[in-house]
């Protein structure tokens, strides 16, 4: 029987606090048939789409889509938290659970009616992935789908999505 995605993802009990069951993707990454087991499940989601540019979000998005944009001879541009981009940028500010954040895009990343795909390691409440939707459409971008690799249906971030074609390869129903 072959294994899935979510046979590589390990899940700790308790953390970073009492009654969090926290999944973690370092062990998909470590193990090289479930990274590339990840990779391909997530590149079959793109399979067929035309679009001209893959976009990771800091941090674990980079991990995940430039080897997406690797195999798809697709551009890839990174979204990074503030003062991290040397070059002119443009920046959209979010809420977390307790403070905001803020997030930039190079001013010349996206161009007018670029098509896009957002790639990111997890959607929980959804705010990070709704910031950078923001900033593609800022430059004139069109997001053409959102790709995760697991999803926290819980936390119900694909509510903030729901003007966006959101995949997602493994699923959990909790937070």
């Amino acid at each position: 029987m072959s294994k899935k995605v979510e046979d590589y993802v390990r899940s700790i009990q308790d953390f970073p606090k009492k009654g969090i069951n926290f999944r973690d993707i370092t062990t998909v990454l470590q193990d090289k048939e479930g990274f590339q087991l990840a990779i391909d499940s997530m590149q079959k989601e793109l399979e067929g789409l035309e679009f001209d540019t893959i976009l990771g979000a800091e941090s674990r998005g980079f991990i995940f889509g430039a080897p997406l944009a690797y195999n798809m001879k697709k551009a890839f541009v990174p979204v990074r938290k503030k003062g991290k981009l040397p070059y002119e940028t443009i920046a959209m500010e979010y809420e977390l659970e307790y403070e905001t954040a803020t997030l930039e895009l190079h001013k010349d990343a996206i161009h007018s009616g670029d098509r896009v795909v957002i790639v990111d390691d997890l959607i929980a409440t959804g705010g990070t992935i709704e910031a950078t939707t923001k900033l593609v459409e800022m430059l004139g971008g069109k997001v053409v789908k959102i790709v995760f690799l697991l999803e926290l249906e819980g936390l119900k971030g694909r509510e903030k999505l729901a003007d966006y074609d959101v995949a997602s390869i493994v699923k959990y129903h909790g937070k």
